[in-house]
């Protein structure tokens, strides 16, 4: 038997293809732990949404312009900004058919906290969410992917603790879950994110893990 304790995440669903949130509603409403709070196919429209609704995830369409239905003329990576930039819960998964290496830092950029590829496995996007409302991240392999193979000319090197730090950050752990999986105190880990972002030239998680993927430093798999 499943037990769900604590409330259901309530997620806000965007995306401009009615059939596609059809779809997402009935996939994140029938697994455990998750609540669907409304859904929109316009940009300008989540934003108003996130205020009324608040919703702790918001599940991002990257492209909301494509199909030429959105009205408001923004895109889901302009959306997340404006999203991320009233509200202080709400956090933001990309979920995109595309893994395009622009796309990704445009998403991170703008504060997403994951992004998941449509044609991956639900158990990802289920990660990804449950991730992003833990305060963490997690990005797709596939996306990730875009980032390897194109190094820094010198970039500079993470020690082995922080390299275990990153690594974690990158399976959507909080600081608090780095903290007990290392043993050490959540304000060390702290500490040491604050070393590891002056290092890589970083401002947050996700693009804290990006930067390490792309030196080489992790793989994601």
């Amino acid at each position: 038997m499943n037990e769900n304790p604590g409330p259901a995440l309530r997620i806000l669903i965007v995306d401009d293809h009615t059939v596609v949130r059809a779809g997402l509603r009935a996939l994140l409403d029938s697994e455990p732990g998750f609540a669907v709070a409304g859904e929109t196919g316009d940009g300008t429209d989540a934003v108003y949404l996130v205020k009324q609704l608040r919703p702790d995830v918001v599940l991002m369409d990257l492209r909301l312009s494509d199909t030429g239905t959105a009205s408001s003329g923004i895109d889901g990576v302009e959306a997340t900004r404006r999203i991320l930039a009233t509200s202080t819960t709400a956090r933001v998964v990309v979920l995109t058919s595309h893994g395009h290496q622009a796309d990704v830092l445009r998403a991170v950029e703008a504060g997403a906290r994951g992004y998941v590829l449509k044609a991956g496995p639900p158990e990802e996007l289920f990660r990804a969410i449950r991730a992003a409302a833990a305060g963490g991240m997690a990005l797709a392999p596939e996306a990730a992917a875009q980032f390897i193979g194109h190094p820094a000319e010198s970039g500079p090197l993470l020690s082995e603790r922080e390299i275990e730090v990153v690594r974690l950050l990158a399976h959507g752990h909080t600081n608090r879950t780095i903290a007990d999986t290392l043993h050490l105190a959540e304000a060390t880990i702290k500490t040491h994110l604050v070393r590891i972002y002056r290092k890589l030239g970083t401002e947050n998680r996700a693009g804290t893990v990006i930067e390490a993927v792309r030196l080489g430093l992790i793989e994601l798999n």
